[in-house]
């Protein structure tokens, strides 16, 4: 069966340079910033189930066009003398099919028009680094819920107070 799931295209360089902490962290470390990036979009894919492509340009880092997955991200980078936005477009055009929505997370809006004409919905780069501060802050609430409720066993936790008074009575004698 065809996954059908919506799908996120993410321009990455333009996401860091975009998102003020990895802007800052890129100016020290370029590879870790990256890294963060790609933890991020990680933990955001896991929270809404979407299919995250992450697109990295080849000048910066020697490509082949080589595609790996990070943490069920799928990162590209382009081939050489192709740029992030091409290779947006293309992904666009190629993962188009009904039902499905392509989203495309950029800060530049005029450079993905071809994408934007294929029917790709536009993701402001700080409307995402806001989608992702909000699942990470959710993804946070539930472990802290799965804490408090601590290591119990489960079917312990299934059972009423007066159920496990009773099997509490029958244990002591």
């Amino acid at each position: 069966m065809a996954d059908l799931r919506d799908v996120l295209l993410v321009d990455g360089y333009n996401m860091i340079g975009a998102w003020p902490d990895l802007a800052s962290l890129s100016q020290i470390d370029m590879n870790e910033a990256r890294d963060r990036l790609l933890e991020r979009l990680a933990d955001y894919q896991a929270f809404t189930g979407r299919r995250v492509i992450a697109v990295f340009d080849a000048y910066r880092v020697p490509g082949k066009g080589k595609t790996f997955e990070q943490g069920r991200v799928e990162v590209y980078f382009t081939k050489e003398k192709e740029t992030a936005d091409e290779a947006i477009e293309r992904f666009a055009v190629q993962l188009r099919v009904k039902r499905r929505l392509i989203y495309v997370a950029t800060s530049d809006f005029m450079e993905q028009s071809v994408a934007f004409a294929q029917g790709a919905l536009r993701v402001p780069a700080l409307e995402l680094l806001v989608d992702v501060e909000q699942s990470e802050k959710e993804i946070g609430k539930k472990i802290a819920e799965q804490a408090r409720q601590g290591h119990r066993n489960t079917l312990d936790g299934k059972l009423t107070p007066e159920q496990l008074k009773m099997f509490e009575r029958w244990r002591r004698q």
